[in-house]
């Protein structure tokens, strides 16, 4: 998921959300409130869904285990003894 992808979702969401409170209840007041309650949910789940994929991008690298088919090169080409 894209930043600028999720701000305009995000944006259109509260504006949604901002109209449809106001209609249901007439009021600005409590209007601005469900909206500022809709951003701040969006907010944590975002939080919540990168924080997901980078745990999960972590573990991945760490659960696989070295190739020892290939040992390492030197600089000069030569390939290592691995001591």
């Amino acid at each position: 998921m894209y930043f600028p992808q999720f701000l305009v979702g995000m944006f259109t969401t509260s504006a949604v959300v901002a109209i449809w409170a106001d209609i249901e209840t007439g009021s600005v007041g409590k209007a601005l409130a469900w909206t500022v309650l809709t951003l701040m949910m969006l907010q944590v789940g975002y939080f919540l869904l990168a924080f997901g994929l980078f745990y999960k991008r972590s573990t991945k690298s760490t659960d696989t285990k070295p190739d020892t088919a290939h040992q390492p090169i030197r600089r000069d080409g030569s390939v290592s003894s691995g001591r």
